[in-house]
């Protein structure tokens, strides 16, 4: 099994020790210099540890047969574009289990013609994780409202449509709501 921890790691400017650090419990730089280089095994609970460490879906750490990468020329820092240290790529983007999709046709706030934003489902215990973020909300008769979930109170919503001078909107007893986790975008 292929490991893209090291990769991972190091795109998001981690050192050994504060991924170590963000483990829980957590371990130290050399289990996961050993993690990286094989030396140690990379198993399922090491996985999906790792992955809640950095930030990520635990399938994003194995690499897969078929993955397409592109080279990192550089990165850009408060600098400007600097040279990389060592070699890096990045891989496409895997959605997470259960996203659905939304297309932007118009231009809203953020979201330009020809976004795709990915959303994660989430059920009513879990709404207020969404707060300060932009959601989609399903509504009556096949309809949906979208926006920033500003508050949680009970079983109502609210919300602020993406449109310039739009008022707030309360949403009452939602079955499911869906945040914003990912943008495409083609530039």
């Amino acid at each position: 099994m292929m490991s893209r921890l090291r990769e991972i790691r190091k795109s998001r400017g981690l050192t050994l020790a504060e991924v170590a650090a963000l483990c829980s419990p957590p371990t130290t730089a050399v289990t996961i210099g050993r993690l990286e280089t094989g030396t140690r095994q990379l198993t399922v609970p090491w996985i999906e540890k790792l992955a809640v460490a950095l930030q990520v879906e635990p399938r994003e750490l194995i690499a897969q047969e078929g993955d397409t990468a592109i080279a990192v020329a550089a990165q850009l820092t408060a600098d400007g574009a600097q040279p990389l240290s060592e070699q890096l790529q990045i891989h496409a983007p895997t959605p997470l289990a259960g996203t659905i999709g939304l297309m932007v046709r118009d231009s809203q706030g953020d979201y330009r013609a020809g976004d795709q934003l990915w959303l994660e489902q989430l059920p009513p215990d879990r709404f207020a994780e969404a707060v300060n973020t932009d959601v989609l909300i399903p509504r009556q008769v096949g309809r949906f409202i979208f926006g920033r979930l500003v508050a949680t109170e009970g079983n109502r919503l609210h919300l602020l449509p993406a449109r310039p001078g739009a008022r707030q909107t309360v949403i009452a007893d939602a079955p499911w709501i869906a945040r914003v986790h990912s943008l495409i975008r083609r530039l």
